[in-house]
């Protein structure tokens, strides 16, 4: 059975949020940090997961992921931010 993550970094250095998905949470978290060499992330290293929900499906994964990134979802990020910190 496959396994989706969807998962939530801060940056240490600017403090910002960054919120995916992926089927390999060790990998991604590699390449966010280490391997990529361009992209929005490559610039506010090194990243932290902050946050980690599991899905059976792909979709649900993804849906999940853009519910993160609409003004509720960060709403609810920032509360739990707030909460846990």
């Amino acid at each position: 059975m496959d396994e989706f993550v969807v998962y939530v970094m801060r940056s240490e250095v600017s403090g910002k949020r960054y919120v995916g998905y992926t089927g390999n949470l060790i990998a991604r978290i590699r390449s966010h940090n280490q391997l990529s060499s361009k992209g929005w992330t490559i610039n506010h290293r090194p990243w932290h997961v902050i946050y980690v929900e599991f899905f059976t499906s792909k979709q649900r994964a993804m849906t999940r992921e853009r519910y993160f990134k609409t003004g509720v979802g960060r709403e609810y990020l920032d509360e739990m931010d707030y909460n846990n910190g």
